[in-house]
């Protein structure tokens, strides 16, 4: 169900102009995590597909959310690495479209155990101005900006503009010369710092307090971010006493951990 976020998201002051309208599908819960954002080309070649996904999955597996824009190539890789509940899909179309339509059982699944969020109410189809408007959302929701690939004067080098106008700092890939020449610039500019050591890079922001282990099978449920019906439906009375006991909390209709 089509909702709208209806709380101040804090990472967005960081935009020019923040959101006059925001709709979501999925788990808002995402956006109290550490977050990366992960940006690049639609056609990236095999050394940056490999090196997107081993980054994306080890963020993943250090409780770093990964932030991304749903488009083909990196933005798809990297959800798809990071698994469907821990990333966030900025989208560039009303929420009752999946754009493009061959990332649709990607975006289905983010949908159902992440979150998608967008500026456009329902109906608005894909639209050449609506992507600069959803890449400011994605940069400015991460912490710092992973660029894997770009060449020069593409759109990828919308989100480094914006990155540089947040002052947020821009990591990138090293590539060989003639290859990813964008990023490769960034680095001679000295505007972005090289990611050498993928693990090193990941401890930066890994959370250094594991969560403990829950083990109680409705507190494991409820970590999905399940609607407050559906928790009723299955569990019933446990949904009035566990909030009662402040371990859970109701928001927007839907059950978060406390």
């Amino acid at each position: 169900m089509i909702q709208n976020v209806g709380m101040h998201i804090q990472a967005l002051d960081a935009m020019k102009k923040y959101p006059s309208a925001l709709y979501y599908k999925g788990n808002l819960g995402l956006l109290e995590k550490v977050k990366i954002s992960i940006v690049g080309s639609r056609k990236p070649n095999q050394y940056a597909r490999e090196l997107t996904h081993q980054l994306a999955t080890k963020l993943s597996n250090a409780g770093i959310c990964v932030v991304s824009g749903g488009a083909l190539g990196v933005d798809a890789i990297a959800h798809k690495a990071a698994g469907s509940a821990n990333t966030i899909m900025v989208a560039a179309t009303g929420l009752d479209k999946r754009y493009p339509s061959i990332n649709k059982n990607i975006i289905a699944g983010i949908e159902k155990e992440g979150l998608v969020l967008s500026q456009f109410k329902e109906g608005t189809p894909s639209q050449r101005y609506n992507f600069p408007l959803r890449n400011e959302v994605v940069v400015a929701l991460g912490e710092v900006l992973v660029v894997s690939y770009a060449d020069e004067n593409s759109g990828t080098m919308r989100s480094v503009e914006y990155a540089l106008k947040m002052g947020k700092k821009i990591f990138v890939l090293p590539h060989r010369i003639g290859e990813s020449t964008a990023t490769n610039k960034l680095l001679a500019n000295k505007k972005a710092e090289a990611i050498y050591d993928l693990d090193a890079f990941v401890s930066q922001f890994a959370v250094k307090e594991s969560r403990p282990i829950i083990e109680d099978e409705f507190l494991l449920y409820c970590q999905s971010g399940p609607s407050y019906e559906e928790a009723l439906a299955k569990f019933a009375s446990k949904v009035f006493e566990y909030e009662l006991a402040g371990k859970i909390n109701v928001k927007n209709g839907k059950i978060y951990l406390a």
